[in-house]
């Protein structure tokens, strides 16, 4: 028969945080891939779990993925953890899930501790709309495509950060995104967790003179509805009535149904598209 395997969450700082049940499956199972193993030996050790390891990281997620469905196939159960939180969420585990997908292996997930999450409810900020973006891409050009496209989300947004790329993350967010609202989550769980919310220039202004130490979330604002209909009245009002109107019309659109989308787009009656195109 075909193994199973788990995704296990593990805590993120605050070892209390782990569960009964992924306590119980680290036991069972015949074998756990950790995304570090000197890491993971800590938790293992501390749990007095004594079962066999192998490394499963971003630099070899393919081709062990492989091996590990293979081994699957043949019957072992196997437990994915990562160093911290729950596996396939900013992580290599996505990969090896998908592999499991296509070879038909099943896949069950415990759930536990997550970063992003235990920010987003801490964070004062609106939680029924998120867009997690985890770490921004340390490609300069991908980096600032993402960021543009951050620019108008209405969500909330997260983005994971070191402390030493702190500072320049800030400064890009606030030069794409505005000065929008944020709550930095530092050292989630952990002894010297902290919460600091403010604005981008503000939480900027306090960097300036304190050196950013530990691992950061950082959960910003999403722009208002309200804000993003302005900036686009505003966008349209730089172009003609009659160039409007042409970009409707070269649509397909009809005169009427033109002049309608027109008038919605500037936030004026059609009655006053009309006359002005009289």
């Amino acid at each position: 028969m075909t193994g199973t395997l788990y995704l296990c969450a593990t805590p993120i700082g605050n070892l209390e945080d782990i569960t009964l049940r992924v306590l119980r499956i680290l036991k069972e199972v015949d074998l756990i891939a950790a995304e570090d193993t000197r890491n993971s030996i800590k938790l293992l050790n501390h749990f007095g779990i004594k079962t066999r390891m192998t490394s499963y990281h971003e630099y070899n997620k393919v081709e062990k993925a492989v091996r590990l469905v293979e081994k699957l196939k043949e019957g072992l159960n196997i437990a994915l953890i990562t160093d911290a939180g729950t596996p396939g969420i900013s992580d290599p585990g996505e990969e090896l899930v998908r592999q499991c997908y296509e070879a038909g292996v099943p896949v069950t997930a415990l759930p536990g501790a997550c970063a992003c999450i235990n920010a987003l409810t801490v964070s004062g900020l609106s939680t029924r709309r998120f867009a997690f973006e985890a770490f921004l891409p340390y490609d300069k050009k991908e980096r600032a495509r993402i960021l543009e496209e951050l620019k108008n989300e209405t969500r909330t947004i997260l983005i994971y950060e070191a402390p030493h790329h702190l500072k320049k993350t800030l400064a890009e967010c606030r030069q794409a995104l505005g000065n929008r609202r944020v709550t930095v989550c530092r050292e989630l769980t952990k002894l010297h967790e902290k919460k600091q919310q403010g604005t981008l220039d503000e939480i900027i202004s306090y960097y300036e003179e304190t050196d950013p130490r530990g691992e950061y979330v950082l959960v910003i604002e999403g722009k208002s509805r309200k804000e993003l209909e302005e900036e686009k009245q505003r966008s349209w009002e730089e172009i003609s009535l009659e160039d409007h109107m042409d970009i409707y019309l070269k649509q397909g659109m009809d005169r009427k149904a033109a002049m309608k989308q027109v008038a919605k787009d500037r936030g004026i009656s059609r009655r006053d598209v009309y006359q002005a195109l009289l």
